[in-house]
């Protein structure tokens, strides 16, 4: 009698731990399907003051251009000429998603057109496109 009642309260202790398993996978999963990862530009720029400005929502696309008019997006170096192909690749991936060209308050009004014109070039709608500013005190 002693062995039956033995053998009954070992195969109780057991726990299954795979349905637990399955949830802890299924929750990593879905964290990081749906975060929203914050695209950095690479470099630091100094904006220009603006009198009034409106935040912008659904950014994808980070440009910077430093006050040696460097292009930088997604945290590397652009060359001029390929800052379209980088766009429409960027643009691709989130067609919902705005613009926002982070211009220092040294760089060439000619190296922010340049941006502008090859984001238009490369399907993005002018009213997705801005230039990121700081808000004059």
């Amino acid at each position: 009698m002693r062995k039956f009642i033995k053998s009954t309260a070992d195969n109780q202790s057991d726990i299954d731990l795979t349905p637990m398993l399955d949830v802890v996978f299924i929750m990593l999963i879905f964290f990081i399907v749906t975060a929203t990862f914050i695209k950095e530009t690479g470099i630091e720029v100094n904006r220009p003051e603006a009198q009034e400005s409106d935040p912008q929502k659904n950014v994808n696309i980070l440009v910077a251009i430093s006050a040696t008019n460097e292009i930088w997006i997604d945290r590397r170096r652009v060359d001029v000429r390929s800052v379209r192909s980088v766009i429409e690749r960027l643009h691709a991936e989130n067609p919902k998603g705005a613009i926002v060209i982070k211009a220092d308050a040294k760089s060439d009004t000619e190296s922010v057109v340049s941006v502008i014109d090859s984001a238009k070039q490369a399907g993005v709608e002018p009213q997705k496109i801005t230039v990121a500013t700081e808000t004059a005190l």
